[in-house]
């Protein structure tokens, strides 16, 4: 059938309708287009449709750059002119905030970088093929591997270590047998490329791991660590339990330098990933802002901690899994409180303290009922609420608009341009 599309939505489609009335996602389409699409299988509320061919194309639609784009699960944008894509998230970044009814929203601001090569980390399903050990990622929609000779979107270092991996393996019998058994791989990078950390994930133990990396290095001479941890894959479905640390190489993490500060991360840690808008992010988060008091919730390794450490007199970092954040937040006015935010702000509200500034930078679930509740009751003039999700997003949002906070800043930061996903910067004051 021919359809026209409307718009596009969180998660990378475009929103068509049949002359009945249902809605049809039709994906790698762009708004205003007229496209012929197949139906595969009909469904009470949206029938599932795959695109056949663009009859009229957008303005905005390029050639995509990856040649696995499509076939790949990891973009949906990549036919989309950059700009184009940067317009498309800001509105559906506000038309979800409007769909929570929240009105008068300030003006997006949009803050870009560079939009290839950006990603600072990778992971790589590794699988056997005729014979011979390829690194490759999920067939779009599928748990189905699909082996890849390139990834524009990381930085070079990574795609470049994937390949050395697979080039020793060829010519070293020992390598190989570490690849047999290596389910996945991941690669971590700092910001300028000069060190990089390497996670095999096994499906059994091995020793042996040195004279691995030894050989490997010989040819990236960039890694500085690496280790081995045990992944069990249960199902068809590739359900995976937690991984288990088990052997380890050289240094176990990077100093990884953003914003005019030496962040320690661990192997396997969580950092921000587009290795070119971390310091804007930092800025936007923390630059203009002072006081006595101020809290970093869900401060992962103190990202946001340290920049505010320099404007405020004290500051209070809390993180669930806070080793890297405790060894190294620390000084005059510096505290890092390892504990979940509940119970945190539990705590804070039975002993009455009030900062002047709340930043949170939560998981993709957003912060929650319980932890809304808290903060209304705490009071802080200010609260900076980083986000990678829309829609949890705007359900905080409306529950702390409702509790008296006004947004008087929205900020669109493109962590992961050629993908749907969008990190948001809201500023809210009482």
């Amino acid at each position: 059938m021919k359809l026209q599309i409307e718009k596009s939505v969180y998660g990378g489609a475009g929103l068509a309708h049949e002359p009945e009335g249902k809605a049809l996602l039709v994906p790698f389409t762009l708004p205003g287009e007229l496209v012929e699409v197949q139906l595969v299988e009909q469904k009470k509320t949206s029938d599932e449709v795959l695109l056949s061919q663009v009859l009229t194309a957008s303005k905005d639609r390029v050639k995509p750059t990856c040649s696995h784009f499509g076939e790949c699960g990891g973009c949906q944008y990549q036919h989309a002119e950059y700009s184009a894509q940067v317009k498309i998230k800001s509105s559906i970044l506000q038309q979800t905030l409007e769909r929570a009814a929240l009105m008068a929203l300030p003006n997006i601001e949009s803050h870009i970088g560079p939009p290839w090569g950006y990603r600072n980390r990778m992971r790589l399903r590794i699988e056997e093929l005729d014979g011979t050990p390829r690194v490759g990622y999920n067939r779009r929609g599928t748990n189905e591997f699909l082996a890849i000779r390139e990834c524009p979107i990381a930085a070079p270092i990574l795609w470049r270590a994937a390949q050395s991996l697979l080039q020793v393996s060829a010519q070293t019998p020992s390598v190989a047998r570490w690849l047999i058994n290596a389910v996945e791989v991941e690669f971590f990078t700092t910001g300028d490329e000069k060190k990089l950390q390497m996670t095999l994930f096994v499906r059994k133990d091995q020793p042996g791991l040195a004279a691995f990396c030894e050989h490997l290095k010989q040819v990236i001479p960039e890694l500085a660590g690496a280790g081995t941890s045990l992944l069990k894959l249960t199902g068809p479905q590739r359900q995976v339990q937690k991984p288990r640390p088990l052997e380890s190489w050289g240094a176990t993490g990077l100093s990884y330098r953003a914003a005019d500060e030496d962040y320690w991360i661990s192997r396997g840690g969580f950092f921000q990933v587009n290795r070119f808008l971390v310091d804007e992010l930092v800025r936007i988060v923390a630059a203009d802002r002072n006081g006595q008091l101020a809290w970093d919730l869900y401060a992962g390794v103190g990202l946001f901690s340290r920049a505010l450490g320099k404007k405020f007199q004290q500051v209070v970092a809390v993180e669930t899994v806070g080793a890297d954040l405790i060894n190294s937040f620390e000084g005059p006015g510096k505290r890092a409180v390892e504990a979940t935010t509940v119970d945190f702000l539990r705590h804070a509200v039975i002993q009455r303290e009030r900062p002047q500034l709340i930043v949170m930078d939560p998981p993709r679930a957003g912060v929650g009922a319980d932890v809304c509740s808290f903060l209304t009751r705490i009071s802080a003039p200010e609260i900076v609420y980083v986000s990678c999700d829309p829609t949890t997003l705007a359900r905080d949002l409306k529950m702390l608009v409702d509790a008296g906070y006004k947004l008087k800043e929205l900020h669109l930061v493109d962590l992961f341009p050629q993908t749907f996903h969008l990190e948001t910067v809201v500023v809210l004051r009482k």
